[in-house]
Formats: C-alpha cells, sequence, structure tokens
C-alpha cells in the first residue's frame, strides 16, 4: 500500500473540503447579487471592521465591504457598502456608525429615505452612489464633553483669578471697611433713631400738607381748564384775524390798481379841462375888468382906441 499517495490524497481533500467551506460561509450558492454604495465619514471608525452588518431602520441589508482612508484627505475614511440589490437607497438617506450593546461592536445604520425621494445614482466623478454620513452618538458626545471641558476650563482659570492674592487682600479689606461701618453705626444707633423719627414726622407733616392742597388743587383745576379754553379763543382769534388782514391787504392791493389805472386814462382829460377852465377864467376876468372901466361897452362895445404919433383919424385898418 502506498501510503503517499493516501496522505497526498488526504490532503487535497481537506484543501477541497476547506475552500468549500469558506466558499459556503462567504455566501456561496446561497449569496444575493448586491449593489455597491460609498459613504465617507469624517470621524473615527474604531470597531468597526470588514463584513460588519450594515443596517438599514435595524434590518440588514448589506455588509461593509471595504473600509481605507481618503488618499485625499487622510481625516475622512471611505466606507464601501455591499447593499442587497432591489434595496431602496434614495437621495436622503443617511448613513450613521453605531455600536451594538454592551460589547462595542460597530455596524453602520441606514435612516430616511422618503418614498418621494428620487433614487440616489452615482455620478461621472464618482461612479458609486455616495450616501450622505452624520455623526455617530458617541462623535456627538465626545464633542458635547470637549465643549463643557473647555468651558468647565475657562471657569476654573475665572475663579482662580478672582481668588488670586490681591482679590483676596481687597476682599479683606472690604470686610474690614464693612466692620468700622457697623460699628460706627452701631455707636449712633440713637441719633439715627432720632432722624428716623423726624423724618416719619416729616412725612406725616407732608400727608397733611397735601391733604390741605387738596381743595385748592380742586379750584385751581378749573381755573386752569378756562384758561386753556380762553388761550385756545384767542389764539383762533388770532389766526381769524392774521386771516382777515391777508383779505384786507388783497382788496387793497386790487383798489390800488384800479385807481391807478383810472388815474392813467382820466388823467389827461383833466389836465385839458383845468388848461381850459384857467383860460376860461382868465377871459371872465379881463371881460369884468372891463366892464367895470366902461359900462357901455356892454351895448356899444369898445371904442376904438386913439390914434398914435404920425397917424391920421381917418386911416383904416387893415384887416
Amino acid at each position: 500500500m502506498n501510503y503517499t499517495l493516501v496522505g497526498a490524497f488526504v490532503v487535497l481533500l481537506s484543501g477541497v473540503l476547506i475552500a468549500v467551506a469558506l466558499w459556503l460561509a462567504a455566501g456561496g450558492v446561497f449569496s444575493k447579487p448586491v449593489d455597491l454604495y460609498l459613504a465617507i465619514a469624517e470621524e473615527s471608525v474604531a470597531g468597526l471592521n470588514v463584513n460588519a452588518p450594515v443596517k438599514y431602520n435595524g434590518v440588514d441589508v448589506g455588509k461593509v465591504k471595504d473600509i481605507r482612508l481618503d488618499p485625499v484627505d487622510p481625516a475622512r475614511v471611505r466606507l464601501i457598502f455591499a447593499l442587497e440589490r432591489g434595496t431602496q437607497i434614495r437621495q436622503d438617506t443617511i448613513a450613521m456608525l453605531k455600536t451594538q450593546g454592551l460589547t462595542g461592536i460597530a455596524y453602520v445604520e441606514l435612516t430616511g429615505g422618503a418614498r418621494d425621494s428620487p433614487l440616489l445614482r452615482g455620478t461621472v466623478e464618482e461612479p458609486l452612489p455616495v450616501i450622505p454620513t452624520k455623526p455617530s452618538l458617541s462623535a456627538r458626545l465626545e464633542n458635547v464633553l470637549s465643549s463643557v471641558l473647555a468651558k468647565l476650563d475657562r471657569t476654573s482659570s475665572n475663579i482662580d483669578a478672582m481668588l488670586s492674592d490681591q482679590n483676596r487682600a481687597a476682599v479683606s479689606s472690604a470686610l474690614t471697611d464693612l466692620a468700622a461701618l457697623a460699628h460706627t453705626l452701631a455707636a449712633r444707633r440713637n441719633t439715627i433713631d432720632t432722624g428716623i423719627a423726624s423724618a416719619a414726622r416729616a412725612f406725616e407733616h407732608g400727608a397733611q400738607v397735601t391733604e390741605q392742597l387738596g381743595p385748592v388743587l380742586e379750584r385751581i383745576v378749573p381755573m386752569i381748564e378756562r384758561i386753556g379754553r380762553s388761550a385756545d379763543a384767542l389764539e383762533k382769534f388770532g389766526h381769524e384775524a392774521a386771516q382777515a388782514s391777508t383779505g384786507a391787504g388783497q382788496t387793497v392791493a386790487q383798489v390800488g390798481a384800479e385807481v391807478q389805472r383810472m388815474g392813467a386814462e382820466t388823467l389827461p382829460d383833466l389836465q385839458r379841462l383845468l388848461t381850459e377852465l384857467q383860460a376860461l377864467a382868465s377871459s371872465l376876468r379881463h371881460l369884468s375888468e372891463q366892464t367895470e372901466r366902461n359900462p357901455s361897452s356892454l351895448l356899444f362895445g369898445r371904442s376904438p382906441a386913439p390914434p398914435g404919433p404920425g397917424e391920421s383919424p381917418t386911416t383904416k385898418e387893415i384887416p
């Protein structure tokens, strides 16, 4: 019997069985077709391993196929998901890293995906459809704790600054001054009591004066109201007088313009009439003087003038 051939056959059969087992473990004939999706995480993915489950609202829909750093930005991690074909991954679907129970086993949870949202597709720059990511609960808690710790640090620094030697000395000095003030007030307690009593009496007198002034104010208030009404009436009269003066000014201006126009039209005629009246008065005055000297001239006319030297009485006037 050839033991070599038997050993080789056993080794070969063991290898085949191991390969079949691994194939079946990976899915084998029962594997379903999958679609690849990409998610970019901007936080640590510690605890997440390849073949970690990907769940959609708690239902297993695939596995994490690959985990690697972004070659452009090492602060980001590229996650490739192998999801069962037919899974409705839409544009508002969100991927978030979660941990399962107390074991700390990490997995990816998909949420969102409204019915009216379009399906997620790849682009020319990125052939794989990119699922948006959301910070995990641990990352959010870490950010909150970091912010709280920073605020506590600032608060502690402020308290240390408040409790410095200079501030403690100032507080001690202030307490000493308060103690001295308290002693002074205690020493002058009687004087303070007297002053308080005097102030109380002054307040009582003030109240009495206020009560006495009440009737006076009741009589003064109507007088003030009447004065106010009189002032309003005077103001109204002033407005009316101003309006009347404005109208009178306009009337005077119109009359002046009319007088100027009439003067321009009648003044030449009046001047001619006055000239004729002056001439008529002069003629009447000459006639009156002639009548006084020779009354018969009204009947016989004027006598001819006596002839002058060298003139004969018979010489006739040349007309």
